[in-house]
């Protein structure tokens, strides 16, 4: 099911407050703005506006406009480090396996372009579900290029971490990472992980994390359930 004009821009704006393009304080675009860059009729805007405040994410003050103030707990998960690392300092974090890695081809159109070498190696692949506070936060799928990965497959990740394990088992190392951040709403698969309605808005992220070992890259696509906590790339 497609969502309504306002339930898109209602999502695009509440990401880009969750992940800090609107910070608490600022002035969001004016509902004339809005209506002429996403070409929408002002009442659609206003719809979208008036779902934002009532979540408390912005309030409306006359003759200013709609001013962010949301003041949720935030998630350092767009930062370099890994979500173990970042969240369980603070939180009681979790994850559940919901797929264990496997051995497979690259899905077609996949989200990053990759190399010769990469296509013909083929990918380990799974899925998990990371939990902070017994409520789930994060859907991530992890692929890496199926390259001196023996065992990887049969094997645990060390204390839940990917990064721990490839460092340790493997000697590859996390170094840096590119990520394009997009506002999306769930299906009903989606939905179901997170324990919300469909066409509830998250935020979707594409990663490629580069490493020590000359062009492998691990890739990761996410989605991060922001209903309870804002996402942020502080440490």
């Amino acid at each position: 099911m497609e969502p309504a004009h306002y339930q898109k821009l209602y999502a695009l704006l509440k990401s880009q407050i969750q992940v800090g393009n609107f910070k608490e304080g600022d002035l969001l675009p004016s509902e004339n703005e809005l209506s002429t860059t996403h070409k929408i009729a002002r009442m659609t805007v206003r719809r979208a506006l008036m779902e934002l405040a009532n979540e408390g994410y912005i309030k409306k003050v006359k003759g200013k406009g709609s001013i962010v103030c949301a003041t949720r707990k935030s998630l350092g998960i767009l930062s370099f480090k890994g979500f173990s690392e970042v969240v369980g300092a603070e939180y009681a974090a979790k994850t559940m396996m919901l797929r264990a890695p496997i051995e497979m081809a690259w899905p077609e159109r996949f989200f990053y372009k990759l190399s010769p070498e990469e296509e013909e190696a083929g990918c380990i692949m799974f899925e998990r579900v990371r939990f902070v506070d017994e409520d789930p936060v994060m859907l991530e799928y992890s692929y890496l290029p199926n390259q001196n990965l023996d065992d990887f497959c049969t094997k645990p990740l060390l204390d839940g971490s990917l990064f721990k394990t490839l460092n340790i088992r493997y000697h590859i190392d996390i170094e840096s990472f590119e990520q394009d951040i997009r506002a999306i709403v769930a299906d009903e698969i989606i939905a179901f992980h997170f324990k919300i309605k469909p066409l509830t808005p998250l935020v979707q992220i594409y990663r490629r994390y580069h490493t020590n070992v000359p062009d492998y890259f691990v890739y990761s696509l996410i989605y991060c359930n922001t209903e309870k906590y804002t996402i942020s790339n502080h440490q």
